[in-house]
């Protein structure tokens, strides 16, 4: 995958076409963020996409921000899925920081990027001290020629989408209800690598993700599916420290249901959360580990079997 077009300088060479552009994090790309890009692409314009790495949170307070839903090349793939026309990642430094809102406008959303129409959400604010509102963006609007649409709120059940309800959800375990939000099961992606083949030696080989120093905001046992080029399984994922083999660092294994032994190491695939079946647990050898994982590769099948 190629990844999008990076707006490292201010002085960048301009779009030639004017665009139809949304701005946000848009960390997980949610159903609230799927109706925004809905409402963008009904244009008849070409369409774009302005996002920042790192978020804005991970710059000003990078020990207390949040975990992502979504890694960058998640987020893309996501966006990509909408048609979008053009991606911009916006690098969130200091001098962004102190952009202020006015300059914002004229120097990123119209002489870069040619805005002539503006989605945003509800709650969008923007520039130094966040002091770009709508109010501001539909004063600007008429004054450089371009139109601004505000989305509403996307609620469910009488809640308002958010990423940071999402991460909630994931955090208490309640992978439905995170589902729904998201419109999709929640997914992690990485690259298999050579792990210390321990599951295999229990009877048990898994798909081994670095997760790196990714933060990811669910931890435990669950079932899932594995998707690669080379199918799609039912899988018992762990995600976490490996305390009964003293693990230091976060580790995604998941063990593929009726897979036989795949050779998948250096594929790029995308794990499935679909149930939490239970918390991490630190065992006193490794055959009661073997055990525990028996249990949980056959709660994985009998979940699957209630739920198709």
């Amino acid at each position: 995958m190629q990844f999008p077009e990076f707006l490292q300088r201010r002085d960048q060479r301009p779009s030639r076409q004017a665009q139809a552009v949304t701005i946000g994090n848009f960390d997980g790309v949610h159903r609230g963020h799927q109706a925004l890009l809905q409402s963008l692409v009904q244009s008849e314009m070409p369409t774009a996409v302005l996002t920042f790495e790192p978020l804005p949170r991970e710059f000003f307070r990078p020990l207390e921000a949040p975990p992502r839903l979504s890694s960058l090349r998640e987020k893309i793939i996501a966006l990509r899925g909408f048609g979008i026309s053009q991606i911009y990642c916006l690098p969130f430094d200091l001098a962004l920081a102190r952009l202020s809102a006015e300059d914002f406008i004229t120097q990123i959303l119209v002489d870069r990027l040619r805005c002539r129409l503006l989605v945003v959400g509800h709650d969008f604010r923007f520039g130094a001290a966040r002091r770009g509102d709508l109010d501001m963006l539909q004063h600007f609007g008429r004054k450089h020629n371009f139109q601004v649409v505000e989305q509403p709120a996307y609620m469910i059940e009488n809640q308002r989408v958010s990423s940071t309800g999402i991460r909630q959800c994931l955090q208490a375990g309640n992978l439905h209800q995170a589902s729904s939000w998201l419109g999709r099961p929640y997914t992690l992606c990485g690259k298999i690598i050579h792990g210390d083949h321990l599951g295999r030696e229990l009877g048990f080989p898994t798909a081994n993700i670095p997760l790196h120093r990714r933060r990811v905001p669910v931890q435990g046992i669950f079932a899932g599916r594995l998707r690669s080029t080379q199918g799609t399984w039912m899988a018992a994922i762990s995600i976490g420290l490996r305390p009964t083999v003293d693990g230091k660092k976060m580790v995604l294994e998941a063990h593929c249901l009726d897979a036989g032994d795949p050779n998948l190491y250096g594929q790029r695939v995308a794990v499935e959360l679909h149930h939490k079946l239970r918390d991490e647990e630190k065992y006193s050898d490794l055959d009661t580990l073997k055990t525990a994982i028996a249990h949980d590769v056959e709660n994985t099948r009998q979940y699957f079997n209630e739920h198709p």
